[in-house]
């Protein structure tokens, strides 16, 4: 499960380094204190945060990636072996039992990446209490929305992105998740507790020459069209169609994102 977890990330990693949103972005990145950073990377994976930013970040930065999988941290480690001692860290933390265990006094500011639509109401408000208590600012990127469109269009992906919405709601670890409307509600969230929020839509644009990743990933609608009972007959149609289209460079997809940013107040 963890090698493939890896795999996967770093099959998806391009389309992330190209959807994040600059404006979003450099709103939060124009927020942090002008002296050597400490950052606190939330469900870190490989480290996609530490090298979506790495480049934008314009003094000596020390990231500190969390995240519950042995695994993945040990990919995160050896990726930044190179960058100097103490520049990337790593610790293993169960973010839904034990978040608040993390001292938001030591950092300069918290991230995270392609996450908050895993996880539930309950541990979002737990979130945006424990951020906007200690006045660091908050970048969430590449959240999941529930938009997905195809060109060319099948009537089956409509079926299939109903479905797909739906499996998102299901328990990922951290209660019933939030899904496609998770992004939606952690705004609001943090706006209810007065801090200033900047959000943009950091939509995945896939082009019919990403075929391995294409193929992976629509993969796993056909999974979740399994898993939710969805015609057989009809599926398989679906995904041959879905095949052919790839490997004739015929297909091409958009998956909708949001990114946000929680900023000091003025």
């Amino acid at each position: 499960m963890s090698s493939f977890a890896a795999q996967w990330l770093a099959l998806r990693e391009p389309l992330d380094l190209a959807a994040r949103n600059a404006e979003v972005e450099t709103a939060f990145l124009e927020s942090l204190p002008a002296r050597p950073l400490r950052i606190l990377d939330l469900a870190s994976g490989a480290g996609s945060t530490v090298a979506a930013l790495s480049l934008r970040l314009p003094q000596k930065t020390s990231w500190l990636l969390t995240d519950h999988d042995p695994l993945l941290l040990e990919a995160a480690a050896g990726r930044f072996r190179d960058w100097g001692e103490g520049e990337v860290s790593t610790r293993r933390v169960d973010l839904a039992a034990n978040l608040e265990t993390l001292l938001l006094a030591d950092v300069d500011a918290v991230t995270t990446s392609a996450f908050l639509d895993l996880t539930s109401e309950e541990f979002l408000v737990r979130l945006a209490d424990f951020v906007a208590h200690s006045g660091k600012p908050f970048l969430a990127s590449l959240t999941y929305d529930g938009r997905a469109s195809f060109d060319p269009l099948n009537p089956f992906d409509e079926v299939l992105r109903k479905a797909l919405n739906a499996h998102q709601q299901t328990d990922k670890g951290f209660g019933p998740a939030l899904g496609p409307e998770a992004a939606e509600r952690a705004i609001a969230l943090f706006e209810e507790r007065g801090c200033r929020v900047v959000h943009g839509r950091s939509d995945w644009e896939i082009a019919s020459n990403s075929a391995d990743f294409l193929l992976e990933f629509l993969s796993g609608w056909r999974r979740v069209g399994r898993e939710t009972g969805q015609d057989e007959a009809a599926l398989e149609g679906w995904w041959l169609d879905r095949k052919r289209k790839i490997s004739d460079g015929m297909l091409n997809v958009l998956i909708g994102h949001v990114d946000f940013a929680v900023l000091p107040a003025d």
